[in-house]
């Protein structure tokens, strides 16, 4: 059986894989769908090191809001983000050290490749 870190504030916990048991296969199918992808690259583009996070409700993603916990689930299962609460606000932050520790350049070329495509798509 797999184990989680429990990530707790106050208490309620949510359950996130450790790093070392982050899969790559995972990963990829969370940033394979394009709504995960623009919930990325929009963390990616606003996170400073200081960063809290951002809330779920700063995302304004065009599907219903269980549709959203769905994407940020899959998000966090894959090891993409971590999500803690603050109050009644769930934060929402990129695991990029993780990420980067055991995937060196992945999310960089990722979230480059996507905005390329944005680029490219935009031009149309």
């Amino acid at each position: 059986m797999t184990t989680v870190a429990a990530h707790t504030t106050g208490s309620r916990a949510l359950a996130h894989p450790e790093r070392a048991e982050i899969r790559l296969e995972a990963v990829l199918h969370a940033l394979s769908d394009p709504m995960r992808l623009a919930v990325v690259r929009e963390m990616a583009a606003s996170q400073g090191p200081d960063s809290p996070g951002l809330s779920c409700s700063h995302f304004d993603l065009p599907v219903t809001k269980s549709t959203s916990t769905h994407h940020f689930r899959v998000l966090r299962e894959s090891g993409v983000i971590e999500q803690v609460y603050r109050g009644t606000a769930k934060l929402n932050g990129l695991r990029r050290g993780d990420l980067d520790a055991l995937f060196p350049g992945l999310l960089d070329s990722v979230l480059d490749a996507a905005t390329r495509q944005a680029d490219r798509l935009s031009e149309h």
